[in-house]
């Protein structure tokens, strides 16, 4: 396969991140996530809690109400303002070099380029535990956040790729980290990246 770029799209709570920056230790190659928000933030002049709300996730209400939210009147939105300066990021540091790119719909962004394109999920009740443990108690119960951080991440993708986020058909390869763990993810990924 010899892939030199990793996109990384994951179900909320399912370690995709994590998984993402194992990798990319293992193969001594970048990962941009975090990074990803900063150099947005700077770019864009929004703040990085903005970013990291708007670069992947779509208003509440799905979809159709992102399509009309917050429009100026030349028809763009913030969200759209952030999606043009991500994606061209992202086209920018694709042809920097290998790297592992986790979220903000790199795996479309990139279609046209070399990628091992990965999808991380795992069970409700995996995925809850884990961001109780990781993220802590809050108000919503572990599901309810689920639910909503899933639908509102599959509405963003699918407004701004026309695909639908989770389908297989746009992936390589679908890992379940709740079953499989999170070592184990990182060792079939980067077997894959390396083989010829």
């Amino acid at each position: 396969m010899n892939k030199k770029i990793i996109t990384i799209s994951r179900e909320f709570g399912s370690g995709g991140r994590t998984v993402g920056k194992l990798t990319a230790e293992k193969l001594g190659i970048a990962c941009y996530d975090q990074s990803l928000i900063e150099e947005l933030s700077a770019k864009s002049g929004f703040t990085k809690e903005y970013i990291a709300e708007k670069s992947e996730y779509a208003s509440h209400g799905g979809w159709l109400a992102n399509a009309f939210a917050d429009r100026s009147v030349d028809g763009y939105s913030n969200q759209d303002y952030i999606w043009f300066i991500q994606r061209k990021i992202i086209l920018e540091l694709a042809e920097k070099g290998p790297c592992v790119i986790v979220g903000r719909c790199a795996d479309y962004i990139l279609k046209e380029h070399d990628c091992l394109k990965v999808f991380i999920h795992a069970s409700m009740e995996k995925r809850a535990q884990r961001i109780v443990e990781q993220y802590g108690e809050r108000d919503d119960s572990p599901m309810k956040r689920l639910k909503d951080k899933d639908k509102r991440r599959a509405a963003y993708y699918q407004f701004y790729t026309d695909m639908n986020w989770g389908d297989v058909h746009n992936y390589h390869i679908s890992l379940d980290s709740g079953e499989l763990g999170i070592d184990q993810c990182v060792e079939l990924i980067t077997h894959l990246y390396n083989a010829e």
